[in-house]
């Protein structure tokens, strides 16, 4: 069966500026990469929908939603932190990028597919309950994973985070929701500087020093989500997949290579197996080495399609 890849032009229209490493031509990357390496061609390629308020409000506050709305510019810029900036077509952007999280769940759960990538910007995992930061507007992969709850009457999903900065947006969202179990590794201290607090039971956190290798990031999903994942047997599994850990991406300090996104990515697929009927739901974050993050991604959909 193959993979589902959802993408939409208008996740390349959102524009930070000259010189901001979210740019559009990390998309580009892929899509060449994914030429080049001949996967492409086992990938079912589908238009992202726009995310309804009604979807975007199952994982964030209204009156955040509707300030989101309201500040979208017909032209130039309007900065909501010294990071995260809209555009005109920024809001279009950010509701593909969620809506493509709610059609994944819909493919997945419906069986046209076992696995669905989400190849969209902006990105998500920093964007809380009622707050923009850090590149993200809202939290595509909270936003699927509230709408598999609801539409599917899920009674336990699992969202993995392998970003290289903690997914304090996903964490938020769900800290009191028991329901979603959250395991998330991330290169600490290093912004958003969170994850070091306990959170309950049902969230996971792994920080790793800077310079960690392969196989400390190994070491961490072995002995701390691996055990977890297959206690909570999750009926779906979500992936946050930032390719930012890369050794050559220099936003961080970890050495991880597009091997290790293989093995993680094989791993997760045995949880997937073992308790979800293989339904995996992945979704772009970070990682902005243009080569690096093409050769990440394409190790992990050649790991989805086994």
């Amino acid at each position: 069966m193959t993979i589902a890849l959802i993408s939409h032009p208008d996740c390349a229209r959102h524009e930070l500026g000259a010189g901001h490493p979210e740019c559009p031509a990390r998309l580009a990357a892929i899509q060449d990469h994914l030429i080049s390496s001949g996967l492409d061609m086992l990938l079912r390629h589908y238009e992202a929908p726009l995310a309804t308020r009604e979807q975007l409000e199952q994982a964030h506050d209204s009156d955040y939603v509707a300030s989101i709305f309201a500040q979208s510019p017909e032209q130039g810029r309007v900065w909501l932190d010294p990071d995260t900036a809209m555009n005109a077509h920024s809001l279009s952007a950010a509701r593909r990028a969620a809506g493509a999280a709610v059609l994944a769940v819909d493919l997945v759960m419906e069986g046209q597919h076992k696995c669905a990538f989400c190849c969209v910007r902006p990105p998500g995992h920093h964007a809380e309950h009622a707050r923009a930061s850090g590149f993200c507007l809202f939290n595509n992969i909270a936003v699927g994973a509230a709408y598999a709850l609801s539409q599917y009457k899920l009674e336990r999903l699992a969202i993995v985070d392998f970003d290289v900065h903690h997914g304090n947006g996903s964490e938020d969202i769900f800290r009191d929701r028991p329901e979603v179990l959250f395991c998330s590794t991330f290169q600490h201290p290093l912004y958003p500087h969170s994850g070091t607090e306990p959170s309950g039971e049902h969230i996971v956190n792994v920080p790793l020093p800077a310079g960690s290798t392969g196989s400390d990031f190994r070491h961490a999903v072995e002995t701390r989500w691996l055990p977890a994942l297959h206690a909570f047997r999750p009926q779906l599994l979500l992936i946050s997949a930032g390719f930012d850990g890369h050794i050559e991406d220099d936003m961080a300090g970890l050495g991880l290579t597009e091997d290790d996104y293989a093995w993680v990515t094989r791993e997760l697929k045995g949880v997937a197996e073992a308790h979800a009927g293989g339904r995996i739901v992945s979704s772009l974050e970070g990682g902005y080495a243009l080569r690096a993050l093409g050769r990440s991604v394409a190790a992990h959909l050649d790991a989805l399609l086994g």
